[in-house]
């Protein structure tokens, strides 16, 4: 056992330290996801079903806006369990279906996959495991590139996710848009450094409760920060849309209810608007990420449809430095284990 490995949170801060060199390898294999693109667009798919659990899950949420907005189809998050469970075989012809996987070895995420293949869509599998059964049921197999991740919260491996699906879905565009990304994502990490990270960190040491909320393409950051600070501090975070939590939800929150509001700039930040108002009239006390007054990212240059691959990276430190504060080691948050096996 190595030195590494003993050190509490050492695994998940080397591995959310890696990230922008990640997305460089990303962009350096654009080739093969601009030919995977091209497959893609030849089909001239009319809808979009996306698979996918846990973390993977976020990065699907991700790849639903992108294809509503830059492709124009109507898309959708598959219940794999409708496939898997209740053995339904809808007609997918037409239909582009991703499976994304970091382990590529969930049973039901393979069998949702060989079912939709078997009735017609096209299937493709996005994961950091290219030798996986996922990978090999598909049709079109895209490896992510994160490298091993041995810290049991996925943080590397989501940005690489994010990455991999603009490159499939953006298509010609793509690359050249997300050329300042690793760039980006570096400065973006220089931002927040140990000691802000600690006075952000220090009023959330002793919640009980949190909420993180965002709109637009920044909504699938908010639920994968909502996650990771539960798998890693143990701490009941909820995500929620900024339009779904003036819908009800708001109710629940006060003073003593921690909020942590995406609000980078673009129109899903521009939208988070009238909750900030909100909030602010219930005195909540809110932790703006994208935002200079909080924990900003470096968006210089970067559309507003790459950004959730930069928000994520504070909050990836911020999790791990509450994990740490509140006494839990977040390489090995309890009763969890790398890959999980769901029929």
């Amino acid at each position: 056992m190595t030195s590494q490995s003993i050190v509490p949170g050492a695994l998940m801060a080397a591995e959310v330290g890696e990230q922008p060199a990640v997305l460089a390898q990303i962009l350096d294999a654009q080739d093969e996801f601009a030919a995977a693109a091209e497959r893609i667009a030849a089909s001239k798919p009319r809808f979009v079903l996306i698979a996918a659990r846990g973390t993977s899950d976020h990065a699907g949420l991700y790849a639903k806006y992108l294809a509503e907005v830059l492709l124009q189809l109507p898309s959708g998050l598959v219940s794999p369990s409708a496939l898997t469970v209740y053995g339904a075989r809808p007609d997918m012809h037409d239909v582009l279906f991703i499976a994304v996987s970091q382990s590529g070895r969930s049973p039901d995420l393979v069998d949702s996959l060989t079912a939709a293949r078997s009735r017609g869509a096209l299937t493709v599998a996005v994961t950091n495991a290219i030798d996986s059964p996922l990978a090999g049921a598909a049709e079109i197999a895209v490896d992510v590139r994160a490298g091993a991740e041995r810290a049991v919260a996925a943080t590397k491996s989501y940005t690489a996710e994010l990455l991999s699906l603009y490159l499939l879905i953006a298509g010609v565009r793509a690359a050249e848009a997300a050329a300042r990304l690793p760039e980006a994502a570096a400065r973006t990490l220089a931002l927040t450094p140990d000691d802000r990270l600690a006075a952000v960190a220090a009023p959330l040491q002793y919640a009980e409760r949190l909420v993180v909320t965002a709109r637009g393409y920044s909504y699938a950051t908010a639920r994968e920060a909502a996650l990771k600070l539960m798998e890693t501090s143990y701490l009941s975070a909820m995500a929620f849309s900024g339009a779904d939590l003036l819908h009800g939800p708001l109710a629940m929150i006060d003073r003593s209810v921690p909020v942590i509001a995406v609000t980078s700039p673009g129109r899903g930040g521009e939208a988070m608007a009238p909750v900030l108002e909100r909030l602010a009239e219930l005195g909540a006390d809110v932790l703006q990420v994208g935002s200079a007054d909080g924990m900003p990212i470096a968006h210089e240059g970067i559309p507003e449809e790459l950004l959730p691959v930069l928000e994520i990276l504070p909050l990836q430190r911020l999790a791990w430095r509450l994990a740490l504060d509140r006494g839990v080691d977040p390489d090995r948050p309890r009763g969890l284990s790398k890959v999980t096996q769901t029929l």
